[in-house]
């Protein structure tokens, strides 16, 4: 386990008051189920990243469940996409890449894997301050999608530029 892990319960007890989300999970939902779903993303979207790239992917999925334009829990957020009539998944419309990629979803690290899980765990339990500035969106340094230019850049932590709305 990287050594950060082992201090991330400590890290987060002193940066971050013990809160509950507001609201972004509601209590009829399977809490379980978020944290699976938050972990997934982490380790998909970030596990080659650092820690604040970690936490940055894990705001904001939660910035997503939050906002009114997004679905209210993490695990729609997560695999929020289309479908088409056959109920197949449309490849190239999902929010986070990883979830339509066509290629299996089983963590194949699991290192990466349990990291993932932590950080997911001690962020529902404490959320920490945005790192993210508010960002619901964010993509690689290495590609342009065409929505980022409607959007403000916020922010750029790893191989991941946040975005949020101009105001």
């Amino acid at each position: 386990m990287n050594n950060y892990l082992k201090l991330l319960p400590l890290i987060f007890s002193l940066l971050f008051p013990l809160k509950v989300l507001s609201n972004s999970i509601s209590s009829n939902h399977n809490e379980s189920e978020d944290l699976i779903c938050l972990a997934e993303n982490i380790y998909w979207e970030a596990r080659n990243q650092s820690l604040e790239g970690k936490l940055a992917v894990a705001h904001v999925t939660i910035n997503r469940v939050e906002s009114k334009k997004f679905p209210n829990d993490v695990c729609s957020v997560v695999k929020q996409t289309k479908y088409y009539p056959s109920g197949k998944i449309d490849l190239h419309s999902c929010q986070f890449s990883w979830y339509c990629d066509g290629k299996s979803d089983n963590p194949k690290n699991l290192e990466s894997w349990r990291d993932a899980k932590k950080i997911a765990e001690e962020f529902l339990k404490r959320k920490p301050i945005d790192i993210t500035k508010g960002s619901l969106w964010y993509h690689n340094v290495e590609i342009s999608p065409g929505w980022s230019k409607s959007l403000k850049r916020a922010l750029i932590i790893g191989d991941h530029i946040f975005y949020k709305e101009k105001a």
